[in-house]
């Protein structure tokens, strides 16, 4: 056993892991997000937007707002950042409005959380583009 607190618990983490399942030992998560489609507009708006509450934000606002944290959060959100960018443009959002949300994001994450959102918010509009070609 290590005296490192941190070490020990991801260790313990990692066994709970494999017991609970042996192949989670091998898991890797790229490619993660890729395993969630797409909600439809419609749906996003009735379960997070105001469709039930007029006076709330809508899904798009909400999903913008989501982006601006991971954006914060760093590479470890990744897949996330994928994922919301891909379900802001189906409610909606332009690349503008991402970019800008990224962009602002930079002044509370740094440059380096920025640049990396800024290139997984490219590669999910580029992959939208090639499956609308």
């Amino acid at each position: 056993m290590t005296d490192n607190p941190f070490e020990a618990m991801m260790k313990l983490g990692q066994e709970w892991a494999k017991q609970l399942n042996p192949a989670l030992e091998s898991f890797s998560p790229k490619g993660f997000e890729d395993m969630f489609p797409t909600m439809p507009k419609e749906f996003m708006e009735a379960f997070m937007g105001n469709a039930i509450n007029p006076d709330s934000l809508d899904a798009k606002t909400k999903l913008l707002l989501t982006l601006h944290g991971l954006t914060i959060a760093g590479a470890i959100a990744a897949p996330q950042i994928k994922l919301t960018v891909r379900h802001a443009i189906e409610a909606g959002a332009t690349k503008q409005e991402i970019a800008e949300t990224i962009a602002n994001a930079g002044l509370f994450g740094g440059v380096p959380a920025m640049t990396k959102a800024m290139e997984l918010a490219t590669e999910v509009t580029d992959q939208d583009k090639d499956q609308d070609t």
